[in-house]
This record gives C-alpha cells, sequence and structure tokens, in this order.
C-alpha cells in the first residue's frame, strides 16, 4: 500500500486520468475530490465487497445448477 502525505487543496495523479484532491480535513475525518473519466466507474469499498460477494455467490450457484444436469421428467 503506498502511503501519501497531502494537504487542503493537493493533489495526486492516479493513472493520467484520475485525480484525488484533499478538500476538507477535519478531526479524523478528511473530505476527499475527484476527477475522473467518464468511463470510470467508483464505489466505496464496503459496496464493492458485497457485490463482488454477490457474485461469487451467483456463480457458484450456476455451477451447481450446471453439474446437476437437465431436470428429470416424472410420468
Amino acid at each position: 500500500m503506498l502511503y501519501l502525505t497531502r494537504k487542503v487543496g493537493e493533489s495526486v495523479i492516479i493513472n493520467d486520468g484520475i485525480e484525488v484532491t484533499v478538500i476538507e480535513i477535519r478531526g479524523k475525518s478528511i473530505k476527499l475530490g475527484f476527477n475522473f473519466p467518464a468511463d470510470a466507474s467508483v464505489l466505496r469499498k464496503e459496496i464493492y465487497d458485497r457485490i463482488q460477494e454477490e457474485n461469487r455467490a451467483a456463480a457458484e450457484a450456476g455451477t451447481v445448477l450446471l453439474n446437476e444436469g437437465p431436470a428429470q421428467k416424472k410420468e
């Protein structure tokens, strides 16, 4: 993990297209501002983690269904 020290108004640039600026520091909270391309996706980490877990669960369920094969008809 990279650690940087920035003051209010200072920025960092990521991959030539994402700018992160320190807007405000208040106690233990830091307000950040982001400028990024319109096609970039930005999620809070807890939301991203939940989506990834749901995707893994769906993939596992799909694998189970595929392994069970077609349902047998009862006559």
